[in-house]
């Protein structure tokens, strides 16, 4: 779904999930700390009658309501014999966040970066209206919105839907990304969930970026790409690489345009949010299902 990796895919990882991949499950990384299961020395242990045997700790983060937090293996003299390790884990294996922790995550973060926008907006009012060298987001940019406006909302629908699908299918370092952020997010989520993960990061992240740091910034085409540079680097991490930031920078200089042309918050605020439900519900009808993964 791309843009929603910004509040849904950060804050999830505190739930437990820090990237999707087949070397690192969702569920946190998991290692391997050896020890003994005795202080005493081998000596004293065959002097005692029984043999020294080591195990095997394995830890990993779990999700809330996880009780198997430690494990313990003891290598088998059939694994000794034959050489095979002890310490590996399986590679293949995929843990997901539970549904209830993805929409708590996003609602929780979606509600912050919308307050933080809010106050940012209020903060600039206050400040202008004192006299101080800096711009009124609320006049620059506002809440208008006019029939005119659907035709550039559509406008950059079709355009953002279609560079994804292009990148998609020609970019293999954008595309492991987008695959990575999506499994993250949506998984376990229903149909109707996509509206949630889909409305409320698109609106939130658009009254913080496009409806108060754009206009801080100087409300120009300099604001634009200082704003769509941040915009898209906080877009790494939790399995994203630079190529999604890359889009996500691009995408932000979109909808910047989009900002200044309409003065209209709501114009970026309706085109990513339609954005990120297209993108969700085709990743969810034509990726392959968790059991062929």
């Amino acid at each position: 779904m791309g843009l929603l990796a910004i509040n849904c895919g950060k804050f999830v990882s505190y739930y437990g999930t820090k990237e999707l991949s087949p070397q690192n499950l969702v569920s946190g990384p998991r290692f391997s700390v050896k020890t003994f299961a005795s202080r005493k020395s081998p000596n004293k242990s065959r002097r005692e009658g029984r043999p020294s045997k080591s195990f095997t700790l394995q830890t990993k983060e779990t999700l809330p309501g996880d009780s198997n937090v430690l494990a313990e293996t003891n290598p088998s003299k059939d694994d000794i014999n034959n050489g095979k390790s002890v310490d590996s884990a399986p590679q293949d294996s995929i843990s997901l966040p539970s549904r209830s922790n993805v929409l708590q995550a996003c609602t929780i973060t979606s509600g912050l970066i919308a307050a933080l926008g809010l106050i940012i907006r209020q903060v600039s009012h206050v400040g202008s209206m004192e006299g101080l060298p800096i711009l009124d987001c609320s006049m620059e940019v506002s809440f208008d919105f006019e029939i005119w406006h659907l035709e550039l909302i559509t406008g950059l629908v079709v355009l953002i839907s279609s560079c994804r699908y292009i990148l998609l299918k020609t970019w293999p370092d954008f595309s492991e990304s987008s695959e990575t952020a999506n499994k993250q997010v949506l998984s376990s989520l229903q149909p109707y969930d996509y509206l949630v993960v889909a409305f409320l990061p698109g609106m939130s992240e658009e009254l913080l970026f496009r409806g108060a740091l754009l206009p801080v910034f100087g409300f120009d085409w300099k604001s634009v790409l200082i704003v769509s540079t941040l915009f898209g680097v906080l877009h790494l991490g939790n399995g994203r690489k630079y190529s999604f930031a890359v889009w996500a920078t691009f995408v932000g200089i979109v909808y910047g345009y989009a900002t200044i042309v309409s003065s209209s918050v709501i114009v970026p605020m309706a085109s990513h949010a339609l954005n990120n439900l297209v993108g969700g519900l085709l990743w969810r009808y034509t990726s392959k299902p968790l059991s062929e993964i």
